[in-house]
């Protein structure tokens, strides 16, 4: 442990009340404070999926309205998860140089912009530059995850980064309300998009108004007193007596650390785990995204034949699914633990997607339904595993880089799911080739760290301690808060 650097620095050490970040992060509670966290970061997930969602109903639309070539909406699909990639491998980094709160603020405001273009386009080729715009501010996502990680407990961590995915599940829902209210009823697909920017617009306001710096971030910086004035405010809002929580004595210990960098990630210590989250992330997301495009897909027209564009009860109650995956992950992950929730999320969600390719038009809807809503309660419980699996097994310094590096992954994996689902594939070999994809992600998954109770960061300092046969380490660092 580093040297004490506060502004009770001049105090004799054995009057200062030192303590580390994570013991202080536990003693602010849990209460409003958070809560307003996770209201501005959720709405960030919300205007995510808003997004992803107005892109597979968007793209056909417009190729119908604009009679430009089928294969192009493929390409048109691709772009946006092209500028996530590209926009995760430069803003998750700058939220470890500049920090968590202002790479958030640019995120939000990079997609409510552009957002708000897409409805002004006149031409499919505008769509190319503009998509990959709103998928550059999509790529800065991952940072407002974890902001929301590092406010929390150990106890507590597990369910509130969950929490965050109801955002994402109420963005799905929202998209094809608006889409029936303003495409089938109202007729203006411009109106659609423009309204589709306001859960960008929120997470903007909320983000500035709710969210402090991260005082995990400011710690591994050296700013230590900065951290203190933020924790302090933090417990005042959550009713807890500040001077008793931290009096005037207290000091937080030094953990300042270098910037991490991408090659960080690929040093002997981290290597190993950051190839296999890179799998999984990418799997995982373009199993994720090619089952929203293939249920778009088989959703296409309205049931028995009806005058609409899509189905859009069909798409709303397969989104509404997630709502159950979400809540299966908290039940389940401080239970069974993340991993085994992992696995079985991942094999369930690629029989549901897989049973879902093989029906056909002579199918009752509500069996087609059911298939969809089984995929994306299932998927959306994966995702949850893979996004708090990563927050915890990380560290601090190397959180937003690692946390960017996977998810450029994801996004990665996910530019090419388009040309698979929009194609001439047939429907069949889609959901064989998305079954297969989902045992990769489970078989990937099932190598990874538990990490259920165990404080941030330190599931890898504890396997190398195994791995040592140190059973003197391993002890110690179950007295030191390693384990919840």
């Amino acid at each position: 442990m580093g040297k004490p650097a506060t502004a009770n620095d001049d105090l004799p050490s054995e009057f200062q009340q030192v303590i580390t970040i994570d013991e202080a992060v536990d003693k602010i509670g849990l209460g409003k404070f958070q809560h307003k966290v996770l209201f501005a970061t959720g709405t960030c997930f919300m205007a995510d999926s808003v997004q992803v969602m107005l892109l597979s109903i968007l793209t056909r639309k417009l190729q119908r309205e604009w009679e430009f070539e089928e294969s192009l909406t493929s390409y048109i699909a691709s772009c946006l998860f092209a500028g996530a990639t590209v926009g995760t491998l430069i803003l998750g980094p700058l939220g470890d140089r500049w920090g968590r709160k202002p790479v958030l603020c640019l995120a939000a405001v990079i997609i409510s912009i552009f957002g708000f273009v897409t409805a002004l386009c006149n031409h499919y080729l505008a769509l190319f530059p503009t998509f990959f715009c709103v998928g550059f501010g999509v790529g800065g996502l991952t940072v407002p995850f974890d902001i929301l990680a590092e406010f929390l407990d150990t106890e507590s961590r597990g369910t509130y980064l969950l929490l965050i995915k109801y955002f994402w599940t109420i963005g799905s829902m929202i998209v094809p309300v608006l889409g029936y209210l303003t495409i089938e009823l109202a007729g203006s697909w411009r109106l659609f998009a423009a309204l589709c920017t306001l859960p960008c617009l929120l997470s903007l306001i909320t983000g500035i108004l709710f969210v402090p710096e991260s005082p995990r971030w400011l710690v591994s910086k050296g700013k230590n007193e900065k951290a203190l004035v933020i924790l302090r405010d933090a417990a005042k809002d959550n009713g807890v007596d500040a001077d008793i929580a931290f009096p005037l004595n207290t000091v937080i210990a030094d953990e300042k650390m270098e910037e991490a960098t991408f090659a960080d990630l690929l040093s002997p210590r981290w290597r190993k785990l950051m190839l296999t989250l890179a799998v999984i992330w990418a799997t995982y997301c373009f199993a994720f995204y090619g089952s929203i495009l293939t249920i778009t897909r088989v959703f296409d027209t309205g049931e028995d034949g009806a005058d609409e564009d899509f189905d859009y009860s069909a798409i709303f109650l397969s989104s509404a699914a997630e709502l159950i995956g979400t809540t299966l992950a908290i039940r389940l992950i401080d239970t069974i633990g993340r991993i085994k929730t992992l696995v079985g999320s991942c094999i369930i969600g690629g029989i549901g997607i897989f049973s879902l390719c093989l029906t056909d038009e002579k199918v009752a809807r509500w069996v087609q339904i059911c298939c969809a809503l089984v995929a994306r309660a299932a998927q959306m419980s994966m995702a949850c595993v893979a996004w708090i699996s990563t927050a915890e097994l990380l560290s601090t310094e190397i959180l937003s880089t690692g946390h960017s590096a996977v998810n450029a992954c994801a996004r990665f994996g996910a530019v090419f799911c388009p040309f698979l689902v929009d194609g001439n594939n047939s429907l069949a070999f889609v959901g064989t080739v998305l079954l297969i994809v989902h045992l990769i992600t489970a078989i990937s998954g099932s190598t990874l760290l538990e990490t259920k109770g165990i404080a941030m960061g330190k599931a890898i300092l504890l396997e190398e301690a195994r791995s040592q046969d140190n059973a003197e380490d391993y002890h110690k660092m179950e007295g030191t808060g390693a384990f919840a």
